[in-house]
């Protein structure tokens, strides 16, 4: 349990500073998506065409923008490691809490059985003694009955 606690104390900086540094990475994508949208519309030649400078300038766009799109996948994929790692030491750590108590409920269910045992012998015992008491009373009427016939008679 503290090692789970551990590691997620650790993680959980990695993981809002990895969110934060993807939140900027989606926003300088999109003003360099606006940028390319100007170089796009840019029409700097002659009669209001573009020039080759325009379109090197467009695909350079193109290129800076395909290369942040990486940078965003490379940053989605280490945040899907770390949800990934973070399930894994979840997981492993409910399977050891459910061993545990499996282990506690047996043991619970060991000691209630030799109680019930125990309580079962109890009651042989107060039993024994109950038909004791019966036997020496009966037998203590009985005697008393025939030495009362005995001495009527």
């Amino acid at each position: 349990m503290k090692r789970y606690l551990l590691i997620v104390l650790l993680l959980a900086p990695l993981s809002l500073f990895a969110q934060a540094k993807l939140d900027n990475l989606v926003s300088e994508r999109n003003k360099m998506h606006a940028a390319w949208k100007v170089s796009e519309s840019k029409k700097t030649g002659i009669f209001g065409n573009r020039t080759k400078k325009d379109m090197i300038e467009t695909n350079e766009w193109m290129e800076r923008i395909i290369q942040k799109d990486n940078q965003i996948m490379e940053e989605l994929k280490m945040l899907s490691e770390i949800e990934k790692t973070e399930i894994t030491y979840e997981k492993n750590d409910y399977k050891f809490i459910s061993q545990k108590q499996e282990r506690e409920i047996a043991m619970l269910k060991r000691a209630l059985e030799e109680k019930e045992g125990l309580v079962i012998e109890e009651k042989s015992e107060s039993r024994t003694y109950e038909w004791l008491t019966f036997i020496l009373f009966l037998s203590t009427a009985v005697l008393a009955f025939l030495n009362w016939k005995k001495l009527k008679s």
